[in-house]
């Protein structure tokens, strides 16, 4: 379940997998990666910095189109 108190700027982790169009195993994993870094939240509802995520979702989208 989402949390509905987010600081502005900050995605919760199902946010983050809309917008690099992954599932929830897959934020797991790029954070394991050293690929993605919490930015708040808490173990169980992190939340992930606004421009951390579309800086790697623009990555990942040059990754995919090459």
């Amino acid at each position: 379940m989402e949390s509905e108190i987010i600081r502005p700027g900050y995605l919760t982790a199902h946010q983050t997998a809309r917008v690099l169009d992954i599932g929830l195993p897959g934020v797991r994993k790029l954070v394991q990666r050293g690929q993605l870094q919490r930015s708040g939240g808490t173990e169980r509802q992190p939340w992930y910095a606004v421009d951390h995520v579309t800086a790697l979702a623009t990555k990942r989208g040059a990754r995919h189109a090459a």
